[in-house]
């Protein structure tokens, strides 16, 4: 294990961190707020000082970068960058349970949007811009970020290739353009044209301009952290509809915009993932509207809290409009089915993913054809090429651990006592990114009641379901940590 390279990476990333905490003390400053200014500068000096230790431990770093170094540098980042993240909320006493913060500010960064915060309007404008900066940063990836804007690797691509594939969501990556660290670059161009036009558009319709900001941070992260106690239902329906539309576009492959980009729009069109997310979120959004019609006086205002909640459901934002924890069983549901499903790979979302349901459809279909045709090889394709056995072998692999975890994890915190629907909704909510779950843990209600140990465990939830699982997995295995 090149353990000097890792730290190497440390370093700038930590030095992005602090200086993205920048925009927050500007709006502490303006708003006289000098408890959060000192916060936030007592975090940029431990932050600066963990940099340059790790600078001089790592001065003399060897080459040498390979795929356990990849996976071990994003779970260890993440987890670093979250546990430097929370201090502004600790320091300011605006969380005074570091724990809490430290659940917080995971939630941010994985995009969870998961809160254990009663009254989120009581907190500090400044902290509020951390808060909801942190899903921005964490949706296309913090790493991702810092490949795309800082010289790392030099001549060795494969550096690069191993950071980027531990953290993209999505059962592989490929490569939009033959270098990586160009590929990184236009993520992140496209992520912040769609920000923007999604804060252009929640702008031209009334909403202040921190509102529309952080609004559009939690959308683009697919975070869903609000800055009202009631999420987005105090806002218009042009504003709700917005957002409903810009969580579905989050939702979507980002390598689909870059081929519209290229104007190679017939291949967006032949992409099975996405036909299949369209489909899901249109029969979804009909099957809701005739279940949930009663509950409201219009058609109109019965389709739009329809297709927000299913948006920010399969998209796993975590916003609300509405109380969807007393819709009939039925629509609760279906939305518990698309909390387990999620958005695509390669977009923002979080969730199983539906490249992953896609093969493992496909997986079971070959095998059944396999027992009556026992003499026929068939190959598995997507969008007409044929998959690597690799992929499908990995895809077992990540099935195994995703139920695994989400079924230890539902023991652990059912040492608290709460109930059965509120504890396995919190583990589905947490480990697919999404936020809100049903019961205790459903859309006008939060995490706080929890234990410090059942918090530490979501923890691990919400960094696992960002990270594909095994990343965080690597980390606590024993062969990890041993010489070759």
């Amino acid at each position: 294990m090149n353990f000097k390279k890792i730290l190497q990476v440390f370093v700038p990333l930590l030095g992005i961190e602090a200086v993205f905490m920048i925009p927050a003390i500007i709006i502490a400053t303006f708003d006289h707020d000098v408890h959060v200014q000192i916060a936030f500068l007592k975090t940029v000096i431990v932050i600066l000082i963990v940099a340059i230790l790790f600078w001089v431990i790592s001065r003399d770093a060897k080459d040498g970068f390979y795929a356990r170094e990849g996976l071990v540098t994003t779970g260890l980042a993440w987890i670093i960058m979250s546990i430097l993240g929370c201090l502004p909320f600790y320091f300011a006493h605006e969380i005074p349970s570091f724990i809490d913060a430290l659940f917080e500010t995971v939630s941010g960064f994985t995009t969870t949007g998961s809160s254990i915060l009663i009254n989120v309007e009581e907190m500090s404008r400044g902290l509020l811009y951390w808060r909801s900066f942190t899903h921005w940063l964490g949706g296309m990836g913090v790493l991702v970020f810092l490949l795309a804007i800082v010289p790392l690797s030099g001549k060795n691509e494969g550096f690069t290739l191993h950071i980027l594939r531990a953290e993209s969501p999505g059962p592989s990556v490929g490569k939009l353009v033959p270098r990586m660290k160009k590929t990184a670059m236009i993520l992140y161009w496209l992520y912040l044209a769609l920000t923007a036009l999604d804060y252009f558009f929640l702008r031209i319709g009334g909403m202040p301009w921190f509102d529309s900001l952080c609004t559009a941070f939690g959308t683009a992260g697919t975070g869903g952290f609000g800055i009202k106690a009631d999420s987005l239902a105090s806002y218009s329906p042009y504003l709700q509809n917005v957002t409903t539309v810009f969580m579905f576009l989050f939702g979507v492959n980002f390598s689909c915009y870059y081929l519209i980009f290229i104007k190679r729009i017939k291949d967006v069109f032949k992409d099975e993932e996405l036909r299949t997310y369209l489909g899901i979120i249109f029969t979804s959004i009909l099957l809701i509207t005739i279940n949930i019609r009663p509950l409201y006086q219009t058609l109109s205002e019965t389709i739009r809290h329809a297709a927000f909640q299913v948006g920010t459901v399969m998209s796993t934002t975590g916003f609300a409009t509405t109380d969807f924890d007393l819709w009939p069983g039925f629509s609760k549901g279906i939305l518990l089915v698309l909390m387990l499903g999620g958005a695509c790979a390669g977009s923002t979302g979080g969730g199983f993913k539906i490249a992953r349901i896609i093969l493992l459809v496909k997986s079971l279909r070959r095998n059944l054809h396999e027992n009556l045709h026992p003499s026929e090889v068939k190959k598995i394709r997507m969008n007409g090429h044929p998959v690597d056995e690799k992929v499908l072998k990995n895809l077992n692999g990540y099935l195994i651990a995703y139920v695994g975890i989400m079924v230890i994890s539902f023991i652990l915190i059912s040492l608290d006592g709460f109930s059965i629907e509120t504890n396995f909704t919190a583990v589905v909510a947490t480990m697919n990114n999404i936020g809100p779950g049903f019961a205790g843990v459903g859309a006008t209600c939060n995490y706080a009641m929890y234990s410090a140990f059942s918090k530490l465990i979501l923890i691990f939830n919400m960094l696992a379901g960002r990270l594909e699982l095994f990343p965080m997995i690597i980390l606590f295995a024993k062969s990890t940590w041993t010489r070759r």
